[in-house]
């Protein structure tokens, strides 16, 4: 029997919930994008992105999804033939190199179990022989949303410093940004991709790219086509606070919001709070009995604090289990994809989130699992209420 209970938990990772308050910013009367009062909303919307890139540099804002700003990324800073080296982590490390294939670039893909995080040994032994430096960039995934895990990009960074290899380094933070600690400026990338609908708190539709000097470089000399993704029009427009093109002003109205409410929180506290969810949500499976989809000890591989994915028992389909917590209990969990599907289920804990959310996120998966009669061990939501109680919102253990 279907169950329709007074608040939806939306639990996949990503679209999150969209905040009370960034809501009520989007629903404010639309304004003229060629006046002063967009062209304050606009450079304040570019500082805030700054701050959440811990970046000094430039940032480009899309009226697009992720996908569009994984496109931009590629095309401005290519020329066709160009090799990149992508690394695959997962779905959507996956999707972003077809996506190159298809512009006329050439992705060269390590494989990957899809359990594990970018390898940077193999990166950099690749790099090493490439000696005429034909590989022009390349594009890892830092959270890989199909998978739950998260690579450790200083160790990119370190594996092409190690083989003195001039390649540009794209990152995807679409679903790490505004969740996960991430340093634009400071980890040596040249071209960060974003977008809103994550940890930035709102619906679908901006993207963006923090674009990084030498990437700025590589623009000038790239042959790629490109117009609607053309980085300089938007540069220059934006220096004063404007759009080459029509923008998404009402979504720009509540990412204003969105940011202001990251500042309040302050990034630290953010990034801390994240990393509290994730804890107490493993501390649940492993409760359960159930198996992590992450195997953290691999290189530069690090549990995703955005979403838990969590391998189903052998026989028991997730898709299933996921329709009976959705009948059940009113929450919408992530499905697994591709090579993924019926096999895992993911847990999001990412975004405009708090304690008691997860412990009612928690304990409807624990009863679901009952409910589906998954194999599973009973106390995961105890387990989590004990991570949870132990440790104040700083992070810090209680003294009795």
């Amino acid at each position: 029997m279907s169950v329709v209970s007074s608040r939806h938990f939306l639990q996949i990772p990503g679209p999150t919930n969209v905040p009370d308050r960034v809501l009520h910013a989007i629903a404010r009367p639309t304004i003229d994008h060629r006046g002063p009062e967009f062209a304050r909303l606009f450079l304040d919307v570019q500082e805030g992105l700054r701050d959440v890139l811990r970046t000094e540099g430039d940032v480009v804002v899309y009226p697009s999804s992720g996908t569009g700003a994984w496109e931009a990324a590629l095309v401005n800073t290519l020329s066709p033939g160009d090799r990149v080296l992508m690394y695959e982590t997962g779905h959507f490390a996956a999707l972003w190199s077809e996506l190159a294939g298809r512009l006329g670039f050439v992705p060269e893909v390590l494989p990957g179990d899809w359990r594990s995080g970018a390898d940077p040994g193999a990166i950099e032994r690749r790099l090493l022989a490439d000696r005429e430096h034909e590989i022009k960039a390349v594009a890892v995934v830092h959270n890989e949303t199909s998978t739950g895990v998260t690579t450790a990009v200083p160790e990119i960074r370190a594996a092409l410093d190690r083989a003195g290899h001039p390649a540009l380094l794209l990152v995807d933070t679409i679903s790490s940004l505004g969740s996960l600690d991430y340093r634009h400026d400071e980890w040596g990338v040249d071209v960060t991709v974003g977008c809103s609908q994550k940890g930035l708190m709102l619906p679908p539709g901006i993207g963006l790219n923090a674009v990084g000097p030498r990437a700025r470089r590589a623009a000038e000399r790239a042959r790629a086509p490109r117009g609607y993704w053309d980085w300089e029009p938007l540069l220059e427009a934006g220096r004063k606070g404007f759009s080459p093109y029509t923008p998404p002003t009402n979504l720009l109205f509540g990412l204003r919001e969105a940011l202001a409410m990251l500042r309040e929180e302050g990034l630290d506290a953010v990034v801390a709070r994240h990393d509290r969810h994730a804890e107490a949500t493993r501390a649940a499976v492993r409760a359960w009995g159930l198996e992590l989809l992450c195997r953290e000890g691999a290189p530069a591989t690090r549990f995703s604090s955005a979403l838990t994915a969590v391998l189903m028992p052998d026989g028991h389909d997730a898709d299933r289990f996921r329709e009976i917590v959705l009948a059940r209990f009113d929450m919408s969990l992530g499905a697994g994809l591709s090579r993924l599907a019926g096999r895992v289920f993911r847990i999001g804990h990412l975004g405009a989130f708090n304690d008691l959310s997860l412990l009612g996120a928690l304990g409807g998966v624990e009863a679901g699992l009952r409910s589906a009669g998954v194999p599973h061990r009973s106390g995961g939501a105890t387990a989590a209420i004990a991570a949870l109680a132990d440790v104040d919102g700083a992070g810090a253990a209680h003294v009795a």
